[in-house]
């Protein structure tokens, strides 16, 4: 499953994902907010949601949205299980998969086109984990933080 969220400063390019996803790639994305353009939304609330239920399955993967992607990625960083990282081009999203085998993206909205989401978010998803031994090591490295 894919879960998605943004505060407000993501609001339009996540209703645009939203949708890309579902024509285009035929993923229904689970929507977990917001779900109005509010300044009052706080970047954390969403990335905790998304974080959380990404974390229950290994299969899941996770989208969030705000300003500069910092603050949704820091957020969901705290929640064990989520493996964030910042979306800044595609070949960042395919580096987060390959080597970290990232589970959750991070866009940061005031840089990106909805072209250029679509082409990161589209990367993130089809990209696998390399797999190869060194990279599960440094990974288990980092999982062992959580304990």
């Amino acid at each position: 499953m894919i879960y998605i969220g943004t505060d407000h400063r993501g609001y339009q390019l996540k209703k645009y994902l939203i949708r890309y996803l579902d024509k285009q790639l035929g993923i229904k994305a689970k929507d977990l907010g917001a779900f109005e353009s509010n300044p009052e939304d706080d970047a954390p609330d969403f990335a905790i949601a998304v974080a959380k239920k990404v974390a229950e399955n290994k299969n899941n993967k996770g989208i969030l949205l705000c300003w500069t992607g910092h603050a949704m990625c820091i957020t969901a960083n705290k929640i064990k299980g989520a493996y964030a990282i910042l979306g800044q081009n595609v070949e960042s999203a395919e580096m987060g998969r390959l080597h970290n085998d990232a589970n959750v993206i991070c866009l940061p909205t005031k840089f990106l086109t909805e072209d250029h989401a679509s082409a990161i978010i589209k990367k993130f998803l089809e990209t696998k984990f390399n797999g190869d031994e060194r990279l599960i090591r440094r990974n288990n490295k980092i999982k062992r933080l959580e304990a």
